[in-house]
């Protein structure tokens, strides 16, 4: 049992368990805030503008049960500015992992085509294993008098 509180304090203590935790943490707080300007200011905005109220519900063939299609409007538009502004978050958080970071020079290449047949050989190769061509360039012969 003792060895498995300690994994148990090893695995909630590391840094990735950790940061989920704060993230977590903050992004409730962070979704009563979006929440908050929504129902308070958009949904206002939206109902001076469109002369409806988004905050409205429809009853189903006047059986007591209601459809509220204004808390999933609100809901949408809740998700809408969460997702905006955590795509904002990651841009300029990436952004920032940039900085100073030296980019990769291409790779030298490894293969390279036969001129005869066309087909992917090794870059150091003499020889065609494909068509069996010499791929070494033939000095041509001077006499020297």
């Amino acid at each position: 049992m003792k060895k498995f509180l300690e994994e148990f304090k090893q695995f909630a203590l590391r840094g990735n368990v950790m940061d989920l935790a704060v993230g977590v943490i903050i992004g409730a707080a962070f979704q009563n805030i979006v929440t908050a300007l929504t129902e308070d200011f958009i949904n206002p905005i939206i109902n001076c503008i469109g002369k409806t109220e988004i905050g409205g519900s429809i009853q189903i063939f006047n059986t007591g049960q209601y459809i509220s299609y204004g808390d999933f409007i609100t809901s949408v538009i809740n998700f809408v500015i969460m997702a905006f502004v955590i795509f904002l978050l990651m841009k300029g958080i990436n952004k920032f992992m940039a900085i100073g970071k030296k980019e990769e020079a291409p790779a030298a290449p490894v293969t390279k085509k036969c001129p005869y047949c066309l087909s992917e050989i090794h870059i150091d190769a003499v020889k065609c294993p494909h068509c069996t061509s010499s791929l070494i360039e033939e000095q041509p012969v001077t006499e020297e008098v």
